[in-house]
């Protein structure tokens, strides 16, 4: 799966991702990669008040898919996402596909097979990790595509040069809804079978859509950050929203909305990453206090190397639940 970096050893992420080039697995954006000062302070922009760091993140017992229904965030900047990923000419075992976000159209990579009507399979949706789209990631497919799953793997708005403005977990939402769909639709797709799975960024919006929609048959996120909070603050150069307003903060924190998933969610992380274990932790006693089944679990490893348990895990926990 390509050489990996632990989470402690203190590189930029950015730096990260100009040494691994389009290596598989990158290490990409997570709360357990150091940033540096000055790294930091070169990139960051300046939108609003500092970060809010409240004792405890707060929980909102209003339903999420509610909740965006009437809010709208408020982008200081806009422009593309912070990362540069690869062109969007597909890896081996993998096709382009178009979808439509809004007014958005974007591009994302399917299996084979997926136009094959007379054998519908079950599809799963797997978010990348990292502000960008890189031919490595498609390796995380390669276990669902031998277990039978079709896989689609969306590039976002603003990634990999397509039109929209980053906004930094929120908008993005809408187009993993909208990839879901066009995945759910295909002709060889059982539309009743979807699931959902993603790393890193890609692990935390997992669980904003498990919360944002009932399409999905369970999730599984790995090395998510649930708390936006905690987040940017260790990543000030992703925002791009007003950060007066705590909403904005909400809005992008499944820990505030633990009460809000609507289906079987399965979270993982490595061993090594001690930063986001409680997050985690309270996450799933948020959601199991409201009688959901939200399980959580800690697989021996850092925050890439860790797939190599938490993939056979996932593959594991949906086949449980069917």
């Amino acid at each position: 799966m390509g050489k990996r970096a632990g989470e402690d050893a203190g590189p930029t992420r950015r730096a990260l991702l100009l040494a691994a080039g389009s290596a598989a697995l990158l290490p990409l954006a997570t709360p357990a990669l150091a940033t540096s000062p000055a790294a930091s302070s070169a990139a960051a922009p300046a939108p609003g008040a500092a970060v809010p760091e409240p004792a405890e993140p707060p929980l909102i017992h209003e339903d999420y898919a509610i909740a965006r229904r009437s809010f709208h965030t408020k982008l200081l900047r806009k422009g593309p996402a912070p990362d540069k990923g690869d062109p969007l000419t597909p890896p081996p075992g993998a096709e382009a596909i178009g979808y439509r976000s809004g007014g958005l159209s974007l591009t994302a990579w399917v299996s084979p097979g997926h136009d094959d009507a007379k054998s519908r399979r079950p599809g799963i949706l797997v978010l990348h990790g990292g502000n960008a789209l890189w031919h490595g990631h498609w390796d995380l497919t390669t276990a669902y595509h031998k277990a039978g799953y079709i896989a689609l793997m969306p590039a976002l708005r603003a990634e990999n040069g397509q039109d929209g403005a980053f906004s930094g977990f929120y908008d993005e939402l809408s187009d993993v809804l909208a990839a879901a769909e066009r995945l759910r639709g295909l002709p060889g797709v059982d539309p009743d079978r979807i699931y959902l799975a993603g790393h890193s960024i890609g692990g935390t919006l997992t669980l904003m859509a498990a919360q944002a929609s009932p399409m999905f048959r369970a999730a599984a996120s790995f090395s998510p950050n649930p708390d936006g909070r905690s987040f940017f603050r260790r990543f000030p150069e992703d925002i791009r929203f007003d950060t007066s307003d705590p909403r904005e903060y909400d809005m992008r924190s499944p820990i505030c909305f633990a009460e809000s998933f609507k289906c079987p969610v399965l979270i993982l992380h490595g061993s090594s990453e001690t930063r986001t274990d409680s997050v985690i932790r309270l996450t799933a006693a948020r959601a199991k206090a409201k009688g959901l089944d939200v399980r959580r679990g800690v697989i021996d490893g850092g925050h890439t190397s860790a797939l190599d348990g938490e993939i056979p895990a996932s593959l594991g926990f949906f086949k449980g639940l069917a």
